[in-house]
């Protein structure tokens, strides 16, 4: 009796030590996601927020409204098409890299990482402010350097959206480029030793060697840049002046401010939003099943 005493006493001691995580975590996200759904079920405006009509409840009305939106559907394909190229775009930059980092000596190596790390840390709005003016039609160098003249790449809806995605892959590429760096010099280097010696190339090698033993660390890196580049923002309102012309370069989370914030429709907002959640649970979720069905360890 004592012994079974004493095991579901440890059972217990994990959870009492992530208490108080678990209750931050509450507060900071379930309370935001509970209040997110529940103004979704509502209709709250202007007018129910400065308390000159009452809060009536809608049920599925503003998701009904919203999915009868043509304009939703367009967001939402370009969202995902948008944040699609960004992820696969920044995964290609961010492994090339780190494998670059594996066979350049100590000083180029130091020097790309504080340069990567500078990228990583300068705040979404600075950054996205200076590749503006070095796109830009009349002073940016980048239109001189190439002979472009006066050529607007904010006027066109899919220059602009090529504009931004080198934006966000370079404040992303970072984070991917430490990650699977740290994890190729986890990998012993017998093996890769024996890979070369065997006679296959650096695609090869990385291809059936090293992408394999580092799965666990690209499903961390793929699953967060997905969470990331779905959900841009700041990158897409500051260079687009939010959404471009007519709209033509809206995604979902500048949607839903517009609707939240701009049209004063608080309930069509925070049903972007929850759809948005939703969204990301499934991709993460199936992402996950799919490499359980392989048999890998997560």
């Amino acid at each position: 009796m004592a012994t079974t005493t004493a095991r579901r006493t440890g059972a217990w001691t994990p959870w009492l030590y992530l208490a108080p995580a678990l209750l931050l975590l509450g507060g900071l996200l379930v309370y935001p996601v509970y209040q997110l759904g529940l103004i979704s079920f509502l209709e709250y405006t202007q007018a129910q927020v400065s308390g000159g009509e009452p809060t009536t409840f809608q049920g599925l009305g503003n998701y009904a409204t919203l999915f009868a939106d043509e304009q939703f559907w367009q967001v939402l394909l370009a969202t995902v098409l948008f944040a699609a190229a960004c992820v696969v775009s920044t995964l290609a930059v961010g492994c090339a890299l780190a494998v670059l980092l594996t066979r350049v000596r100590a000083l180029p190596r130091l020097a790309l990482m504080l340069a990567a790390l500078g990228a990583w840390a300068t705040p979404a709005v600075t950054g996205s402010t200076v590749w503006m003016f070095l796109f830009d039609p009349d002073f940016g160098p980048v239109n001189r350097v190439f002979g472009l003249g006066d050529f607007s790449w904010t006027y066109g809806r899919y220059s602009a959206f090529a504009l931004v995605l080198l934006e966000v892959v370079w404040c992303s590429f970072p984070f991917v480029m430490v990650t699977v760096y740290a994890g190729i010099r986890a990998v012993p280097g017998e093996v890769v030793e024996a890979a070369a010696l065997d006679g296959a190339s650096q695609w090869r090698i990385w291809r059936s060697v090293l992408a394999p033993m580092l799965r666990p660390i690209l499903l961390v890196v793929t699953v967060q840049s997905v969470i990331w580049d779905f959900k841009v923002f700041t990158q897409i309102y500051v260079m687009t002046n939010g959404g471009g012309i007519a709209g033509q370069n809206l995604v979902l989370n500048v949607y839903a401010y517009q609707k939240a914030f701009a049209s004063s429709q608080y309930s069509l907002g925070s049903a972007i939003g929850v759809v948005m959640l939703l969204i990301l649970l499934a991709v993460t979720l199936g992402y996950l099943r799919i490499l359980r069905r392989r048999g890998e360890e997560l």
